[in-house]
């Protein structure tokens, strides 16, 4: 049915695949598949607990019209703006370059979409792997207009010299084609970031809150209108701003934001300005940064709307990292009760962060990420205990985007013993990032062509406009009120890809693997 390649002795990589199951349809315009939701209700019946198991029918429908599709980044000069641009035009045009170490070929490493797979099944006795972009339709990265706004006005090449990421022989290569794009004016507030900033801040939006806003969407409208597009993605990859003071009668519903954005409100962000923009034309907006850009009044408006949002926070080193070792003891009943996380980096974001009410933002995000999975083990927790847990971020320039993060796990164990696990990673940040965002933007794009409903809903309809889907890839993720909030890794990359194989009417992943016990 397809071409493959073998992997190994035991595994195989097939390339295209369809389902063979009176359950799943394909046409023309469609994937549709009636797929059986299988989970469990508790009760507590005097001192029994009794778990029920129950079924759901669903039926997904998958639109197979791949759009073309713009991808907008807020702060489309900084680090992570340079390099996910240079990474599609060099991957778009196949690009090699000379490093010491000797050739290296544009690729999209670090990119689940693009560079990670999904077991589909066995063929005589060898797991049967496809790549996770092929199993849903999805844009081609190599095929999306990319756009954006800074407040810095310096051109692309000159933006990516300056951040001191990719190698220079490829920056060369890329250097013409870089150097006729130049950032959109964007919002700046110096209120909201650290002051070291303004000395870039040289090509910045005028007038008033809601002037900003209006130019915004002028903006969008007329980048989709420019490239020819079907759809736009933005992304909020700019400065770490401070938390926003949220504020009854101000930010807490959508109306009273509007009426505060319309007044000129101080305590109205630039990224909130920039999402209110978004969910006005029903632009999915996806916030790459720690901050609570999603006040109340924002996450009324996009519900109403229906309008998808999602984030908070790229994770991409540190955090991915604890958020793998901490399921990992808790799950292995070990009791993590010291976790003291440092960093240092010397990329604009650490001198942005140097910056007492910025690094807040950011320690909030990173700081949260082990409270599910403590939560899941009341035999090794009391109510209320929680692991003592400590971020610091300096600001060190001559590490430039290379970060070090440094992190030391201390365990209770077996019988009244400690064990404490050190770990030193150097992370590139922003080619760990690029990826990230080129993930973010496609997923979102993906989710607003999937609808779904029960066997008792008339009608399909999309998932909810908080874009929960997006977990995997993000260290706070935004979730609707009174889903529960998860964390451990393994978890949101299963959630992922099982929600991928319901579309096309597989089970989910289970690795029980009866076939061979």
């Amino acid at each position: 049915q397809s071409q493959s390649q073998s992997q190994s002795q035991t595994s195989m990589l097939v390339e295209n695949f369809e389902v063979d199951s009176p359950n799943v349809t394909y046409d023309a315009d469609f994937i549709t598949a009636k797929y059986k939701y299988e989970t469990t209700d508790v009760e507590q019946e005097g001192n029994t607990w009794k778990v029920k198991p129950k079924q759901v029918n669903y039926e997904f429908k998958t639109s197979k019209k791949v759009p073309k599709l713009g991808i907008m980044l807020v702060g489309w000069g900084g680090n992570n703006g340079t390099t996910v641009t240079a990474g599609i035009l060099a991957n778009r045009e196949g690009l090699s370059w000379k490093t010491k170490d000797g050739v290296q070929h544009a690729n999209y490493w670090g990119s689940v979409t693009q560079a990670a797979t999904c077991r589909i099944g066995n063929f005589n006795g060898e797991e049967v792997y496809v790549p996770f972009k092929n199993m849903l339709p999805m844009v081609n990265p190599n095929d999306v207009a990319i756009g954006g706004w800074d407040i810095s006005g310096m051109n692309l090449a000159e933006a990516m010299e300056r951040a001191r990421v990719l190698d220079y022989d490829l920056q060369m290569q890329l250097w013409d084609d870089m150097k006729k794009m130049t950032p959109l004016p964007s919002i700046y507030d110096p209120a909201f970031i650290a002051a070291n900033q303004a000395e870039r801040a040289d090509n910045c939006i005028k007038g008033t809150k809601m002037e900003q806003v209006e130019q915004i969407r002028k903006d969008i409208a007329d980048f989709k209108a420019a490239n020819g597009l079907d759809s736009v993605v933005v992304l909020w990859t700019a400065n770490t701003e401070r938390y926003s003071d949220v504020m009854v009668g101000m930010n807490d519903t959508k109306e009273n934001l509007e009426r505060a954005i319309r007044e000129g409100h101080s305590e109205i962000s630039p990224s909130t300005l920039f999402a209110w923009a978004c969910i006005t034309d029903n632009i999915p907006f996806v916030n790459g940064s720690p901050q609570n850009t999603y006040v109340p009044g924002v996450i009324d408006y996009a519900v109403s709307k229906k309008s998808f949002i999602g984030g908070d926070d790229f994770k991409s080193g540190q955090t991915k990292m604890k958020s793998v070792l901490v399921d990992f003891l808790v799950g292995a009943g070990i009791k993590p009760v010291s976790i003291v996380s440092y960093n240092h980096l010397g990329n604009n974001d650490g001198f942005n962060l140097s910056a007492p009410q910025t690094f807040r933002s950011k320690e909030i995000s990173k700081s949260n990420v082990v409270d599910d999975m403590v939560s899941s083990n009341s035999i090794l927790y009391k109510d209320g205990e929680h692991p003592d847990h400590i971020v610091v971020i300096k600001y060190l320039p001559y590490v430039a985007d290379s970060k070090r993060a440094m992190d030391e796990y201390t365990s209770e164990i077996f019988m009244g013993g400690k064990n404490t696990i050190v770990m030193h990673n150097t992370c590139e940040d922003s080619l760990l990032a690029a990826p990230i965002i080129l993930d973010l933007c496609l997923l979102t794009e993906l989710v607003t062509r999937i609808q779904f409903k029960t066997e008792e809903e008339a009608d399909f309809h999309g998932f909810h406009p908080i874009a929960v889907l997006l977990s995997y890839l993000t260290k706070a993720p935004l979730v609707p009120k009174g889903t529960p909030v998860v964390n451990a890794l393994s978890k949101q990359r299963a959630m992922l890809e099982n929600i991928f194989r319901a579309c096309v009417g597989l089970a989910p992943e289970n690795n029980m693997m009866m076939e061979y016990k």
